[in-house]
């Protein structure tokens, strides 16, 4: 007898549409928990997508690089509508979490002077670095598993990325290369000017020139990051405060805790980057340059992906990238707490944030980060 899980229900683009329009704006968790609970609402309640639709569609996210949550929902929106299904998932399933983005990166240009918003990010930061300290280690373990190169790729991607406070690519590829191998044989400008309004940031208007700038660097990164959008911090930190020197250290924090306190693809932190740097325009252009190389890295293979998809070398080139991905974000962590951490309530609030996150398990993380703004503005009250 089949399930209703194993057969497909029709479904309206419309229906879809709603569906992903609630999780942006809804689910909060990140990567892990917008998957399962796509998986939850759209194979076992709703029977929109097959068992093994969602199984291929989670294998090839996690092959090819880009933020999870958002190809897994592209994925899926295709088995349903092909490429206009993907289209209409993707756009739906971001666009609720960078106009939530845009509206907190056009209030904090506007008034990130102003003492009690300089006292939120100040608690908030402390609680960011305790998130990604618990983060890096589930993702170390659920990566890492008991394999003991994984663990060494990581742990030496970790140490660089620390020690030189900047993400090395030529790294990941070399860890792909390696477990591959190991497993294989062991086994220019735009011709017009936007308004002034539109590309105003924290430092005045932006030229086009600067709009192409944001827009290539962020397609880098996303067509260069695998697995946990946690996992392009490193590599945003390294291009955003240390090649580019858009955002100070300070700021690039800031844009990882907004990030953090609202629903969707934790990823959409590029928005807020691309505010600060150049406006409305720079935060499109961020989006549209971070999010267009997972929507092509999910549309162009997804018709092929089953020929492929158990191949010992994609599957040992990919582990290998994520565990380089892994210690990258640890190494990011370590970069950031330096500068996050620099008094004793600072210190205080990463310790608590950190207990409250692994005592209390089912603790929300934006409730917990809310907190920490909120104790922040009554220290900076005082």
């Amino acid at each position: 007898m089949t399930s209703p899980a194993e057969k497909r229900v029709s479904v309206s683009s419309f229906e879809l549409v709603r569906y992903f329009l609630w999780l942006g704006t809804a689910v909060f968790g990140g990567p892990v928990v917008l998957c399962e609970h796509m998986r939850r609402e759209l194979v076992e309640k709703r029977g929109w997508i097959t068992p093994e639709e969602y199984t291929d569609g989670f294998s090839l996210s996690q092959l090819a690089p880009g933020p999870l949550a958002t190809q897994l929902a592209i994925y899926l929106g295709w088995v349903r509508g092909g490429v206009f299904g993907a289209t209409l998932a993707g756009f739906a399933f971001v666009i609720p979490s960078f106009l939530m983005v845009l509206t907190l990166a056009a209030f904090y240009v506007a008034y990130g002077g102003i003492f009690w918003i300089q006292g939120a990010f100040y608690g908030i930061g402390a609680a960011v670095i305790a998130i990604m300290v618990l983060s890096s280690y589930k993702l170390a373990k659920k990566t890492f598993r008991a394999e003991f190169l994984l663990w060494g790729i990581g742990l030496v991607s970790a140490a660089i990325t620390a020690v030189t406070e900047s993400e090395w690519f030529l790294l990941f590829l070399a860890g792909g290369i390696l477990v591959a191998l190991t497993r294989r044989f062991s086994l220019r400008t735009f011709g017009f000017a936007f308004p002034a309004f539109l590309t105003t940031g924290l430092n005045g208007p932006g030229s086009n020139r600067i709009l192409l700038k944001i827009f290539l660097f962020f397609a880098k990164a996303g067509a260069m990051v695998f697995g946990s959008g946690l996992a392009i911090i490193p590599f945003l930190h390294g291009g955003v405060v240390l090649g580019n020197h858009w955002l100070s250290e300070r700021q690039f924090l800031d844009s990882v805790a907004v990030a953090m306190i609202t629903p969707g693809p934790v990823v959409i932190t590029v928005a807020f980057i691309g505010y600060l740097v150049s406006g409305t325009m720079g935060a499109a252009a961020a989006a549209a340059g971070v999010f267009l190389p997972c929507y092509l890295f999910v549309i162009i293979p997804a018709p092929f992906y089953s020929r492929f998809s158990k191949n010992v070398l994609m599957r040992g080139f990919v582990d290998g990238v994520t565990s380089a991905a892994v210690g990258a974000i640890a190494g990011a962590t370590i970069v950031l707490a330096r500068r996050a951490l620099v008094d004793w309530f600072s210190v205080i609030c990463f310790a608590v944030a950190l207990a409250a996150l692994w005592k209390l398990k089912k603790v929300p993380e934006p409730v917990l980060i809310l907190i920490a703004g909120v104790v922040g503005i009554l220290v900076k009250l005082r």
